[in-house]
């Protein structure tokens, strides 16, 4: 089975956002990319807003209930009760929780999920019992996923970033995939879902695939809008499909 891809728009909102200006159009960009095969959307607003707008949020439901049924909407934050209220407003398919500082430039670690477990538990509760799947932002420990599991969660997100920060280093790109690797054997044994995402590409995501064929989806946003400005997001889309193993028709 192949990996989904779900484009992740914080990047092109954050250009958006630079001007008073509705150009460049999340929503229209994000139907060029579930135009050209793209399996979802992915936002992440934060709470001063400076990417994704709370705003955006029902012209994106909106895209995907209207013209692209069968595609996805992921939406990641920090559990706040206004995140939780935004979410649960906008009905996505998927929540993907974060342990992020909104001073944060983005996210750069996954739950401690020990420490937190008393805190997650009646949130995924929540969420679910509102008929959206979890995910729980991840940090490549195998120690940490039983823990992961006892929330409730159906999923967690593996935090990819350490792999790839290692684009200029085969031999740490090969131990940070298998610490992925040996995340994901423990959480699949688990009755878990395995996502990633985090500064993936075209270049890395073959491997990280190779060594975890169950991966369901992958949220690719940094990468994808650096490849988009050289190849346009039809093409940049149809890239990162090959690199999570499409073939194209």
């Amino acid at each position: 089975m192949s990996v989904c891809l779900s484009v992740n728009l914080n990047a092109v909102a954050q250009l958006r956002n630079r001007r008073d200006l509705p150009w460049p159009s999340v929503v229209g960009l994000g139907r060029i990319c579930l135009e050209a095969g793209a399996h979802g959307l992915t936002v992440h607003p934060r709470p001063d807003q400076r990417h994704t707008r709370f705003s955006d949020l029902p012209d994106l439901r909106a895209l995907i209930d209207d013209e692209f049924p069968e595609a996805e909407f992921n939406v990641e934050g920090y559990p706040t009760e206004e995140f939780l209220a935004l979410v649960e407003a906008n009905q996505p398919e998927q929540v993907t929780l974060v342990p992020d500082d909104p001073s944060q430039a983005t996210s750069d670690h996954g739950w401690d999920f020990v420490a937190n477990h008393n805190f997650l538990t009646p949130i995924v509760a929540r969420l679910k019992k509102g008929g959206m799947r979890v995910s729980l932002f991840a940090d490549a420990d195998p120690s940490q996923v039983q823990a992961a599991k006892e929330t409730g969660a159906d999923r967690i997100e593996l935090y990819t970033g350490p792999y790839g920060g290692t684009h200029d280093d085969p031999v740490a790109a090969a131990a940070e995939i298998e610490r992925l690797g040996a995340t994901a054997d423990a959480a699949l044994a688990l009755g878990l879902g395995v996502n990633a995402g985090h500064d993936l590409t075209v270049a890395n995501l073959p491997p990280l695939v190779a060594r975890i064929p169950e991966l369901a989806e992958v949220s690719i946003g940094h990468g994808f809008t650096a490849d988009a400005l050289e190849f346009g997001m039809a093409e940049t889309t149809r890239r990162f499909l090959a690199a999570c193993g499409h073939v194209s028709a």
